[in-house]
């Protein structure tokens, strides 16, 4: 998540930069870095601000995509966003099966979720 990205999920969170500081468990300092660009958004804080996002209440509830759905996964009885039918929160869970997601690392399976419409849609 880079530093615009960053910036435009905390605006649509509706949040200041001390009560994001507030959710995501970091320092004023973090936060205000991450959207100078100081510092980059660590991967655990990048799927927090996800998460916040995807979880959100608004007043027209967006439509939830599930990936099996979306991807026409054919891996899908074997994926643990299937089995806990978290097809929204595909990006959040470790293990899914997409794209060979389940033998990477964090890092790497956020590079492949960052290129998904699961999770670009919640921006």
């Amino acid at each position: 998540m880079d530093k615009e990205l960053f910036a435009k999920a905390r605006a649509k969170l509706n949040k200041t930069q001390k009560e994001l500081a507030s959710l995501l468990g970091v320092s004023l300092k973090a936060v205000q870095s991450y959207e100078q660009g100081w510092r980059s958004v660590p991967v655990h804080v990048e799927r927090q601000m996800y998460f916040l996002l995807g979880n959100q209440r608004q007043k027209s509830p967006l439509k939830r995509k599930d990936c099996w759905t979306e991807k026409k996964c054919k891996y899908k009885k074997e994926c643990p966003a299937w089995e806990f039918q978290a097809g929204h929160l595909c990006w959040f869970l470790s293990g899914t099966q997409c794209e060979c997601a389940a033998k990477k690392g964090w890092k790497d399976k956020m590079e492949i979720c960052r290129n998904c419409d699961i999770l670009s849609s919640l921006i």
